[in-house]
């Protein structure tokens, strides 16, 4: 369920100091997957909820000195136990999509929900986390109605001269079947 204020009241709650508001609160109508893993090519540990929090130690990898000052977030991640993390209500922006462009509208981050899924382009997701992301996505579209199948996509999709995930090993149709349940 979704609260009032915008929060999945099946997440754990980490704020991130990393969005604004929304020009229009009744302006959902997007859902877009991402995927993300830190450090590169690893899973597991806090290291995202810090990235997302803005509060990532530099000096704990050294990647971390590369992105520790970069301000985004995205609204949800799902990492691969199924655990699902709030870090943005849903009725504000959060900074995911960057430059972007869907059915020839720019700047989704203006009208899209963002989640990520703990992991890479070349790694399969976990059962529990197409689950979670199933029913997280059930409860979006029954709160945005505007959000219906045919308006989910992949970050891939809405920037595709720079960005690849959620990745090619990614199961659209398995999602889909989900979603239909």
């Amino acid at each position: 369920m979704i609260d009032q204020k915008g929060w999945f009241t099946g997440a754990q709650k980490v704020p991130s100091p990393h969005f604004d508001k929304r020009q229009d609160t009744t302006d959902v109508s997007l859902l877009v997957i991402h995927n993300i893993n830190l450090p590169p090519g690893q899973f597991g540990g806090n290291y995202i909820e810090q990235f997302f929090a803005g509060t990532l130690d530099a000096n704990e990898h050294p990647y971390f000195a590369f992105i520790h000052e970069m301000k985004v977030s995205a609204h949800c991640l799902i990492k691969r136990n199924g655990e699902v993390v709030q870090f943005v209500s849903f009725m504000d922006r959060a900074w995911h999509a960057g430059q972007s462009s869907f059915a020839g509208r720019d700047k989704c981050n203006d009208y899209s929900i963002g989640i990520e899924l703990e992991g890479s382009d070349f790694a399969a997701y976990s059962e529990e986390q197409y689950q979670a992301l199933a029913e997280l996505s059930q409860q979006i579209m029954q709160r945005y109605p505007d959000i219906t199948p045919s308006r989910i996509t992949g970050h891939q999709y809405i920037a595709p001269s720079r960005k690849t995930d959620p990745g090619l090993v990614f199961d659209w149709q398995k999602y889909r079947e989900l979603l239909a349940v």
